[in-house]
């Protein structure tokens, strides 16, 4: 058993309060945003609510959950990660397989003009003009196309396609396997957890992504959840849907709306997460020491 010097006992305290602070700061937002939602009006404007729900009511979220533009901008927000969590993959591993071959010829240029995007890039205003040009303007493949491909991801499952033994490859090639096979049959099996864990960073990202669907997208229909969020949150003002009630004793606030529609944004990515951890946890750092 091994102890401690008093140094070393000093420093674990401070580290563990340290972590314990940092803990408390990140999930107190999210704790004071679930109480609120489930909190009556009163309590929230008046202050009461810090930690737990006070005077505990639903009513907030039954007004959200009664707004069709809710449904319609939740539906959006489900199709565009969905389709473009798709397109995403497949076009990372298309990109990832060929550049973890040795035999790839012009693998350095291109491996070098793919990584240079990551530090220059023609900037905001180019890019809306080439989305125009293409005609995605207020298309939803202007929130798919566009942003097909991050290139770190990209780099992340090339360097873990070039961990896969290349003796399994050989020995695959003198079966008769064609490159396809070899890909679908022994690197995509074999590489779950780095798979994964890059499907839910394109997955999350996409579902919490607002800015560019904000500019290019006029249509209401077209929307997504996180765009609508957007403009209750900055204008504090629900739509006339979320507001309306036909009880006229049960009162509640903007703030509780606006709490709620949040919490029901969230959700889903909470939900998911779970049965994704596994492969998350394995995959974070596949590929990290072999360059």
């Amino acid at each position: 058993m091994k102890f401690l010097t008093p140094g070393e006992k000093i420093f674990s305290i401070c580290n563990y309060l340290f972590l314990a602070l940092l803990a408390a700061a990140t999930l107190y937002p999210f704790l004071y945003v679930v109480s609120a939602s489930l909190s009556s009006s009163n309590a929230v404007l008046s202050g009461d609510v810090v930690l737990f729900p006070k005077e505990l009511t639903l009513q907030a979220f039954r007004q959200v959950l009664t707004e069709q533009g809710i449904w319609l901008a939740y539906g959006n927000t489900v199709f565009y990660t969905v389709a473009a969590t798709c397109i995403q993959m497949a076009f990372t591993i298309m990109g990832a397989y060929p550049l973890s071959k040795k035999r790839f010829m012009g693998r350095t240029p291109i491996s070098f003009f793919i990584a240079f995007t990551m530090l220059f890039n023609a900037g905001m205003i180019p890019f809306y003009l080439t989305i125009k040009e293409l005609g995605m303007l207020n298309s939803r493949w202007g929130l798919l196309i566009p942003f097909a491909v991050t290139t770190f991801l990209v780099i992340l499952l090339r360097t873990n396609f070039q961990s896969v033994p290349e003796e399994m490859e050989e020995a695959a090639k003198v079966d008769g396997a064609s490159d396809f096979q070899i890909l679908t049959r022994i690197y995509l099996p074999v590489s779950k957890p780095a798979l994964a864990t890059i499907s839910l960073f394109y997955a999350v990202g996409t579902w919490n992504s607002y800015f560019w669907a904000m500019v290019l997208i006029q249509d209401e229909s077209k929307i997504p959840l996180q765009v609508l969020l957007r403009r209750l949150v900055v204008s504090m003002n629900p739509t006339e849907g979320m507001m309306a009630t036909t009880d006229t004793t049960v009162l509640f606030s903007q703030e509780t709306v606006i709490y709620a529609t949040i919490v029901i944004a969230i959700i889903p990515v909470i939900v998911v997460y779970p049965f994704i951890q596994k492969y998350f946890t394995a995959g974070a750092m596949v590929g990290s020491v072999k360059g």
